[in-house]
């Protein structure tokens, strides 16, 4: 008789009204999401170009670090073919990864619940990537070497993009800003540079 009926279920009404926001997508920690989703040009603008620039940064970094292996990239042009490829499938899984991260914690699923599986994943689409890489490259172009550096490269890479991807996300969560402006352009710098720096680097090793 402490608690008069009427307060319980109050409070059972109000759970379950938090428990279907909750599968619906709609708790007022994505009341964020949804204003951005209704936003202006310019607010939109003022949200996006920081970021946008910083990419800009990135790539001009992107085409310093190419420059770096200049050498051996004029003695073995093959290394350049296989570029685009690598720094595709790891924003690819960095991609996957930061969209499964940021609608679980739009819903409240902290990033220890999945961080382990997600990390698992990673690894093994690396391996898979790799396996299936490594005999079709040594098939068409006939260079051992090669296809083995970029076997490598894209097994390291996706497993990076992974690590990156859930990060970024919740650094900007836990900072109180909305990941899907920030940790999307700046995780694609990020998984580029080091996708690209990490390839070249095996390239050389092992070309050499």
């Amino acid at each position: 008789g402490v608690i008069p009926p009427q307060r319980i279920v109050a409070v059972l009404l109000e759970e379950h009204d938090e428990d279907i926001a909750r599968l619906g997508g709609f708790l007022g920690s994505t009341a964020s999401a949804r204003a951005a989703s209704m936003e202006p040009v310019t607010r939109r603008l003022w949200h996006r170009l920081p970021w946008l620039l910083i990419g800009l940064l990135g790539a001009m970094f992107a085409a310093v670090i190419v420059g770096g292996f200049e050498e051996e990239l004029n003695a073995h042009v093959l290394i350049a073919f296989f570029v685009p490829g690598i720094v595709y499938l790891a924003d690819a899984v960095g991609t996957q990864t930061e969209a499964l991260i940021i609608r679980g914690l739009s819903v409240g699923v902290g990033i220890r619940r999945v961080v382990g599986r997600e990390l698992l994943t990673g690894l093994v689409v690396g391996v898979l990537l790799a396996a299936v890489i490594l005999p079709l490259t040594l098939l068409i172009w006939g260079d051992l070497a090669i296809a083995v550096a970029v076997a490598a490269a894209l097994l390291a890479a996706s497993s990076i993009a992974t690590i990156v991807a859930m990060a970024l996300p919740w650094l900007f969560h836990k900072l109180g800003q909305d990941p899907a402006f920030g940790s999307g352009p700046l995780a694609t710098v990020i998984q580029d540079l080091l996708s690209i720096a990490i390839y070249l680097m095996i390239a050389r090793v092992a070309v050499s």
